[in-house]
């Protein structure tokens, strides 16, 4: 499986579909909350994990003064 942040900013938008739905019993309006809840918890995780990747491409531009090709596809998720 190849995620993208396209991906994860779909399924984001998703949820804020469901959470907006007016028809929601409360039971189910409190197990989009829970979801919504953990989704956001990971989201915030994996956009953690992309902005260190870049940083770390960044440091390696500054110093050998190149882009690492393996770098960039690996941000890029093409590995």
């Amino acid at each position: 499986m190849q995620n993208k942040l396209t991906d994860l900013n779909n399924h984001l938008f998703a949820e804020l579909e469901r959470l907006g739905d007016e028809e929601l019993s409360d039971e189910e309006l409190d197990k989009e909350l829970k979801r919504a809840d953990a989704m956001s918890k990971i989201a915030q995780q994996v956009i953690n994990n992309g902005q260190l990747a870049l940083h770390a491409a960044e440091l390696q531009a500054e110093y050998t003064g190149s882009w690492g090709s393996a770098l960039l596809e690996e941000i890029n998720g093409q590995k």
